[in-house]
């Protein structure tokens, strides 16, 4: 051939299929162009060898939900851009063959502050994005705070107390669970929480936030993630 062709057109007259079945083989992984695997139905192609996978299947993908432990100092958007194959967690156990189409169409469904570090959940699958949205005022977060200052007496108590009387943005705030895991650290346990609600209790008792990293969302843990690394939501795990 003397003119580069689009890979999904060529696969179309090798296999032969309809070029929209080219697409979903390309999309899915199970196609190689001199032996690696090419994702892009639009790659370039001239004389190359081209190989359709012997397992290749033309069945819908399957919605992943991915989990990030999003750095401090990352806005929601520069987050994203970290999901790629190179910050994929070496100890993932879900086995799923990842692909590139895993880090497109997705939502974040758990936002955090830029200046906070931890767990960001970004899924495909529209029951989790449900649930999280329709669940949100009763799902727990747990989250590490570490703080400066001296907390005022009965300071610790008050952030217990059902009748602790905070009330931010206009809202009566749930009870929080807290606790010192360190003299700079605290750990709080919250369901429905909002963004500045922490640091906004934390000033109240006499207390700067000078750094948050959220651990877990539900039943849900970071499990080990390194700050940057990600990993598929294993199919037992229930927010």
């Amino acid at each position: 051939m003397t003119e580069a062709q689009r890979l999904a057109k060529r696969l179309a007259q090798m296999l032969p299929c309809s070029r929209r079945e080219a697409e979903q083989y390309i999309e899915g992984g199970w196609v190689r162009v001199d032996g690696v695997v090419v994702e892009e139905p639009q790659f370039r192609v001239l004389n190359q060898t081209i190989e359709l996978s012997s397992d290749a299947s033309l069945l819908a993908l399957e919605p992943v939900t991915l989990l990030l432990h999003k750095p401090a100092g990352y806005e929601t958007s520069a987050a994203a851009r970290l999901l790629s194959m190179a910050s994929r967690t070496p100890d993932d156990r879900s086995d799923i063959r990842p692909l590139k189409k895993h880090f497109s169409a997705s939502e974040l469904a758990t936002p955090l502050a830029a200046a906070a570090s931890g767990l960001l959940v970004f899924t495909q699958d529209r029951r989790v994005a449900r649930k999280l949205r329709e669940d949100a005022a009763v799902l727990e977060h747990e989250v590490l705070v570490e703080v400066s200052g001296s907390i005022k007496p009965g300071g610790l108590e008050r952030l217990n107390r059902v009748d602790h009387g905070f009330t931010f943005n206009g809202q009566l705030l749930p009870p929080a669970k807290a606790s010192w895991q360190s003299e700079a650290r605290l750990r709080f346990a919250l369901k429905g929480e909002l963004p500045g609600q922490i640091a906004y209790m934390c000033e109240s008792v006499g207390l700067r936030v000078e750094a948050m990293k959220r651990l877990r969302i539900g039943r849900v843990s970071m499990s080990g993630l390194r700050p940057g690394q990600w990993r598929y939501l294993l199919p037992h795990e229930r927010f």
